[in-house]
């Protein structure tokens, strides 16, 4: 089978998905040890690495949101139903079945349909919802505590779902890096900057015919 080969990942994208990765990692270890569930750092060292991570974060979301709108990459998160189906059809059954990929990768297309209402979903609601909560609890425990304590436990609530869905789609993201051509090729992919896909005989044929 044959190859193509394309830069789709600048290396500003590759510093913004790695930073971000190691930044949930803290926010996620640390966040657990706060609540008691997890010892690994002291609870004083988990907090203030909780909150260095959060504004760290925070910085990072304001830098990829200019990235995105001065490079236009933002298109890749607008939600589509184009080959909605067929994306549900090739990971509940097709994937094990060797077919092909129903959507192809480009510079503006770097996202399945499914992938896009998925991180439409974490950069609309879940992220703003841990932020914002975060912020409120951490505001909580200054002179005056402008928040009320009912209002808090609500906002500690919801700060508590969100983590755990951020974790459920740390795991399902994990398992969709091994679904390329190959169990290593995305995860490459985002280190060197090059996606590279199977090209289909009919694929082939077809440049073949153009050149």
């Amino acid at each position: 089978m044959k190859y193509k080969k394309q830069y789709l990942y600048s290396k500003f994208e590759r510093f913004w998905h790695w930073s971000q990765m190691l930044l949930v990692l803290l926010l996620t270890l640390t966040g657990f040890e706060i609540h008691g569930n997890l010892s690994i750092f002291g609870f004083e060292t988990a907090v203030r690495l909780h909150n260095a991570s959060a504004w760290s974060f925070m910085g990072l979301a304001l830098l990829s949101i200019f990235w995105m709108l001065t490079s236009k990459q933002y298109v890749n998160f607008i939600p589509t139903k184009n080959k909605l189906k067929e994306q549900v059809q090739y990971y509940t059954s097709g994937i094990f079945k060797g077919m092909p990929h129903p959507t192809h990768k480009t510079l503006f297309n770097k996202l399945n349909p499914l992938q896009r209402i998925t991180y439409a979903g974490l950069l609309i609601l879940i992220f703003p919802v841990q932020i914002i909560t975060g912020v409120a609890y951490l505001y909580y425990h200054y002179p005056a505590n402008p928040i009320d304590a009912e209002g808090l436990r609500m906002a500690v609530a919801a700060h508590t779902m969100g983590a755990f869905l951020v974790v459920a789609f740390v795991i399902v993201h994990m398992y969709m890096t091994t679904t390329g051509y190959s169990v290593s090729a995305n995860v490459k992919a985002m280190i060197s900057g090059y996606e590279k896909e199977p090209q289909h005989e009919d694929e082939a044929n077809k440049k073949t015919e153009l050149q």
